[in-house]
């Protein structure tokens, strides 16, 4: 008769395997299994979200907002790059817009870079222009042209400081349809002046600026104080 002692495993052995064999000496031990073991093949980390935009969609961003041309030193000193980096960015830009017959061109004017409508597409613009002037100013636009017309010449920051709001767009607006234009620059600031057009005073029906109603009665006696602490 078999003895149940004899059908039992011998250590070290696992049953229905047979004895656990020795690790080969021999062997290379595999990589230790870790975060990076885990990861799918082909894919690749996260961009940082914080990680600063590259030079030349910085330097897009920048001369996207900009009215006047901008130095190549200042825009150095925004995006903290050396100025020969940026002057070269800004001429690759050009370049490639120019090849890739873009609607728009990046031009040097006036010891800077902006952006400007290509001559091509000057017919276009000036259609989209006339048709747009048929349309109503709206409330904020009708805001800053009454303050260009009783207060000019007139800086940005000026009109922005009475309204009490950023008017840097409206004046944008009221410049391309003809009605603000600029009036040289202020001694002390270099901030570009605004004043109305003669087109403004053909508008309004309007001889010259004299025969504007007063506006005196419609202003709290506090104005320039009110003025002064909005800056």
């Amino acid at each position: 008769m078999t003895d149940l002692a004899d059908l039992a495993p011998e250590p070290g052995s696992r049953a229905g395997i047979g004895p656990s064999a020795e690790p080969d000496p021999r062997a290379t031990p595999g990589p230790p299994a870790g975060p990076d073991s885990r990861a799918e093949p082909g894919s690749r980390a996260e961009p940082d979200p914080r990680a600063e935009p590259d030079l030349r969609a910085g330097l897009e961003a920048i001369l996207l907002v900009v009215d006047e041309p901008v130095a190549e030193v200042t825009l150095a000193q925004v995006l903290e790059r050396p100025v020969h980096e940026v002057g070269r960015a800004i001429r690759e830009l050009s370049a490639e817009y120019t090849a890739a017959g873009r609607g728009f061109d990046l031009r040097e004017v006036a010891g800077g870079w902006r952006f400007y409508t290509r001559a091509e597409c000057a017919p276009l613009v000036e259609r989209f222009v006339r048709d747009g002037q048929q349309t109503r100013l709206t409330q904020a636009a009708l805001e800053t042209l009454a303050v260009v017309a009783y207060r000019q010449p007139v800086s940005r920051a000026r009109v922005a400081a009475i309204r009490g709001v950023n008017s840097d767009g409206v004046m944008r607006t009221l410049v391309t349809r003809g009605l603000v234009e600029e009036a040289g620059t202020e001694p002390e600031s270099q901030a570009v002046l605004y004043r109305t057009s003669s087109y403004f005073l053909e508008r309004m029906g309007l001889r010259e600026l004299g025969e504007l109603p007063e506006l005196a009665p419609f202003l709290p006696d506090d104005m320039e104080s009110l003025e002064e602490q909005k800056q």
